[in-house]
């Protein structure tokens, strides 16, 4: 047993060194956050100038465009990352055609395995204004309008966008949770002469519920993670103000405009909130789901 577990010790090797170089080394430029960084001093010869970066983020309007920006496309994916799953499991269970139900799992699957890239230049055919959809509208008589210009529309696209390549992915879960519930309760409500419509209400939802509650309480975690590849590969200057999030706005910042200490304080914060969000919504999930890791 001494000699396999050996082994196994050392095909571990291989992704703790990865883990070592990529993510705990990397921990040391967090001091670049407290320096005016120059990359020809380098980390070292770099002066300290304290919390000057952080003071600097609270002053600029900037910082409330993306906190905002960020809390509004992340909390409206959430939502409509429990509520459209939730539906289309609820619905896909009342099917009765085995074959159909199989075909429709597999159609609403795939988007969830297209990266942002392809799917961005898919949405960005279909919303330009000789795009699909500005036809559509045209032939009804409308005016064409540029999505992906237009600051009213831009964050609804996101977050519609993302529901559509993430909802049939995620209702995998519910619909395990929907396998789960005892038949003999829809047994009973049809002996007593419930109807279809009652069954999904008062047995299906909920027995969903502590499902439900368990995954919102943890993506409360993920309320300042918006989505880079998605946003980066869909928006432009035009869009800056309704679509800029923080992990874009430290791209632009950091490796654009090359202001290092500064973009870094702004990712140390962010990390920083993200850590005690995850810390509540771990509490609130072991409190309203009795949910623990350990």
């Amino acid at each position: 047993m001494r000699g396999l577990q050996k082994h196994y010790h050392l095909m571990l090797l291989p992704g703790i060194a990865l883990l070592v170089a990529f993510q705990l080394i990397p921990l040391f430029g967090v001091a670049i956050a407290f320096q005016d960084f120059n990359i020809g001093l380098g980390l070292a010869r770099s002066p300290w100038i304290g919390l000057e970066n952080f003071k600097y983020l609270f002053q600029i309007r900037d910082s409330k465009t993306i906190f905002y920006n960020t809390v509004f496309i992340s909390g409206g994916k959430i939502i409509a990352g429990i509520v459209v799953p939730v539906t289309f499991a609820v619905l896909l269970n009342e099917l009765r055609a085995a074959a159909f139900k199989r075909w429709v799992q597999t159609v609403v699957y795939l988007p969830h395995f297209l990266s942002w890239v392809i799917l961005a230049g898919v949405l960005i055919d279909m919303l330009s204004t000789g795009g699909i959809v500005n036809r559509i509208i045209a032939s009804f008589g409308g005016e064409n309008i540029m999505f992906l210009a237009s600051n009213d529309w831009f964050p609804w696209i996101l977050i519609g966008s993302d529901t559509w390549k993430d909802f049939g992915f995620a209702a995998i879960v519910y619909l395990a949770a929907l396998a789960g519930i005892d038949p003999t309760l829809y047994e009973a409500a049809e002996i007593d002469g419930a109807t279809r419509w009652q069954k999904m209400r008062y047995i299906t939802l909920p027995s969903l519920a502590t499902t439900v509650i368990l995954l919102a309480t943890l993506s409360i975690g993920n309320i300042l993670n918006a989505g880079f590849d998605q946003i980066f590969n869909l928006y432009n200057p035009l869009v800056y103000a309704s679509g800029d999030v923080i992990d874009t706005y430290v791209y632009r910042v950091g490796l654009v405009q090359a202001q290092y200490g500064f973009a870094t304080a702004v990712g140390l914060l962010k990390s920083v909130i993200g850590f005690v969000l995850i810390v509540v919504s771990y509490r609130l999930a072991y409190r309203f789901a009795n949910y623990r890791i350990f």
